[in-house]
């Protein structure tokens, strides 16, 4: 019963990896796809929370690339993209709710243009606005 039960977990993370699921996670996540920087941003794929806000709030991916949120807030945080609160500029950004010490993975960024991101929960704090810039 153990090792089925290991096996058909297993089975469902392969499929899920194969099939590009996003949304949160507590575990490890690679941020995937190959970056680029540009207009003096930064090349990460990962975007940082904690009490003071997203860091950083502006970058630039390329096309295909995926976004890692590391939420070391002890507050939970629910990343979408804009506007608020409908979140349909950019829907493959959409993670939604990450708890404290947890991450989220957005889909892959499959096309070129520039996304808004904030908090759901806190839609005018500034600190957790930012920029996704997908080229």
């Amino acid at each position: 019963m153990i090792k089925t039960t290991a096996f058909a977990a297993a089975a469902f993370a392969a499929v899920c990896l194969a099939a590009g699921c996003g949304g949160s996670s507590t575990g490890p996540s690679s941020g995937g796809g190959g970056n680029t920087g540009g207009g003096g941003t930064t090349n990460t794929t990962t975007i940082t929370l904690t009490s003071s806000g997203a860091s950083p709030r502006d970058i630039t991916v390329s096309v295909g690339s995926r976004v890692t949120f590391i939420n070391n807030d002890s507050q939970p945080h629910d990343m979408d993209s804009n506007p608020h609160p409908d979140h349909t500029d950019c829907p493959p950004l959409n993670v939604g709710f990450i708890a404290a010490g947890a991450q989220g993975v957005t889909q892959n960024l499959n096309t070129a243009r520039t996304c808004g991101y904030h908090d759901h929960n806190q839609p005018s704090n500034t600190n957790f606005q930012g920029v996704i810039r997908i080229q």
